[in-house]
């Protein structure tokens, strides 16, 4: 069973950059859609960033210029470069691996996704 552990929020500011890491264990990321999802509270989880097994990559409107997702087979492990943040960006941020990707493209719906990381927390102040 494939384990998703987050790592690299913390709290910056306004005009920062931060880099969040998922490590993954239990089987290969090498052909799973990955995607990086995040969650305010009382709101929905949304998707931030995905990448496919042969590494095609689409963003969120609220983040495209600004994020980057990324992936090392040799450490088996996820990125989210993450820059020029806003207040806005204020949010968990969740890890998250879809075994059997429908399509050319990484669905951004949540419940297309098997696996789930604990979650790293990202604050940017003003």
């Amino acid at each position: 069973q494939v384990h998703l552990v987050e790592s690299g929020g913390g709290s910056v500011q306004a005009g920062g950059s931060l880099r969040l890491s998922c490590a993954v264990s239990g089987d290969t990321l090498s052909t799973y859609c990955m995607a990086w999802f995040r969650q305010v509270p009382g709101k929905e989880r949304e998707g931030v960033a995905f990448i496919t097994s042969a590494a095609t990559t689409t963003y969120a409107e609220a983040v495209k210029g600004r994020v980057t997702i990324s992936k090392d087979l040799a450490k088996n492990t996820l990125y989210l470069q993450m820059n020029s943040l806003k207040p806005e960006d204020t949010a968990m941020y969740y890890c998250a691996a879809d075994r059997f990707p429908y399509g050319g493209r990484c669905s951004g719906a949540r419940l297309a996704y098997d696996s789930w990381g604990q979650g790293t927390q990202v604050t940017v102040s003003s």
